[in-house]
């Protein structure tokens, strides 16, 4: 079995993955109405293509990518589209969306994948149709994965990382993918290698998935995928952040306020590369995908095949999660995932899980910094967390961006290891709105 490979930094929460890891994927029936957001993706949001009182297909695209940087929507059921208007969002904003009522037939539009194979088939050929997917980042992040297979001539790429870390706990659901989708997901990295014509395509996946480690090392030992290289890694958090991955495996570092591009490296999420293969190999855009289900007061814990669109409450109520028993819904990881005002909201192409916080957890108290220098030591990118935090507090942005503000990821490090429990992201987060908005009206005076 190859070394480990870590990074420097960050820290070592709790994996809490027993009630999941171990449990196949589950296939979750359709809504009987589903909200469809125009806006699951960084980028423009979608411009619609189906107005009230139309009847829609399973699969149909239902939203054309509204710019250079967006992604196409599709309908996740068959029915009567009953309207096209705000709706809440996992985001906590109001968002144009699909009001789609089931109507119980499944029907679906005819898939059709590349012509020929994929191996024949031409690169911008590949990328069109995994544009017209409307597939995007799955590890959370949502950018659309054809704007990241097009990377501009003068910034050459010889490395492509798949990333199987999935370090945040209580999160399951690539693991279960890398174990039960093995072949089709090595399918998928073959492709965005032959899109992108790279030399080395590298594998992460962290010790603490063995299961996953022996499905995809059992078949790239002398197989046809002998040309893609399993890296294992160190359990550690943030260890799937792109950054740390390509230092972890390559010892390169992307440069302040650079991107992967800039160090020859593009990270793709094993998700990803699933739903690559299956919109080039079966003709399937993204319409589901699979959410983990844990947490506190979860009786029945699950990772589960979910349409997009389905309400989040709908999928807690089906793992017989006691909503008034819980002190906080959660989308995402606990580290870096958001909690949720209304569980009315559905599920979007980014939502890898529901964590259920219960009533029980501990209020945490903040205390006064003590220059301790703990989140200096656990910062990922090397920043100084409680000096930014300080210039943010006195709203002394200028300063807070010289000490590298907006290069902060906000994986959450830092405030996991503060012992004064000092909340240092809502900070960073606030000075990154207080700029951008800063510069959003200097634009328009200007």
């Amino acid at each position: 079995m190859p070394k480990k490979f870590t990074f420097r930094g960050g820290v070592h929460p709790a994996h809490c993955k027993s009630q999941t890891e171990h449990l196949k994927i589950g296939n979750f029936p359709a809504p009987a109405v589903a909200i469809i957001p125009l806006s699951q993706h960084i980028g423009a949001p979608a411009k619609p293509l189906a107005a009230k009182g139309d009847r829609v297909l399973v699969g149909q695209l239902i939203g054309e990518a509204g710019g250079a940087v967006s992604a196409a929507v599709h309908s996740s059921v068959a029915g009567t589209v009953l309207s096209v208007r705000p709706f809440p969002h996992p985001s906590g904003r109001l968002v144009n969306a699909f009001e789609i009522e089931n109507d119980g037939t499944d029907e679906a539009v005819p898939f059709e994948p590349v012509e020929g194979t994929w191996r024949e088939a031409a690169r911008g050929e590949l990328i069109n149709k995994i544009a017209e997917s409307g597939i995007v980042g799955m590890g959370g992040a949502s950018f659309p994965t054809h704007v990241k297979l097009s990377p501009p001539s003068h910034k050459p790429i010889d490395t492509v990382i798949i990333n199987g870390a999935e370090c945040e706990p209580y999160l399951t659901d690539d693991d279960r993918i890398m174990v039960e989708r093995t072949e089709d997901i090595l399918t998928g990295v073959q492709i965005i290698r032959k899109i992108l014509d790279v030399k080395n395509v590298f594998f992460a996946i962290e010790d603490n998935k063995q299961g996953a480690i022996n499905a995809v090392y059992d078949r790239v030992v002398g197989s046809r995928f002998n040309d893609i290289t399993l890296a294992v890694l160190k359990s550690k958090y943030p260890q799937g952040g792109e950054k740390m991955l390509i230092s972890a495996v390559t010892g390169r570092q992307v440069p302040r306020g650079g991107l992967p591009l800039d160090a020859g490296c593009v990270v793709h999420n094993v998700g990803t590369a699933l739903t690559i293969f299956e919109a080039v190999a079966k003709g399937l855009p993204l319409y589901k995908r699979v959410v983990t289900v844990a947490g506190a007061n979860v009786r029945m814990p699950k990772n589960l095949m979910v349409r997009i669109g389905t309400p989040v409450k709908t999928l807690l109520d089906a793992c017989g999660v006691d909503v008034k028993a819980a002190k906080k819904i959660v989308m995402g990881g606990p580290m870096m995932g958001f909690a949720l005002s209304d569980l009315d909201v559905p599920i979007i192409k980014s939502s890898k899980a529901l964590l259920v916080l219960s009533e029980s957890t501990a209020a945490v108290r903040k205390y006064p910094c003590i220059n301790c220098g703990m989140c200096v030591g656990a910062c990922p990118i090397r920043l100084i967390p409680s000096r930014i935090a300080k210039f943010v507090e006195k709203d002394n942005l200028d300063d807070a961006q010289k000490w590298n503000l907006m290069d902060c990821m906000e994986c959450g490090s830092c405030a996991y290891a503060c012992p004064a429990k000092i909340n240092l992201v809502q900070f960073f987060k606030l000075g990154k709105n207080k700029i951008a908005a800063m510069k959003a009206a200097e634009k328009k005076a200007g």
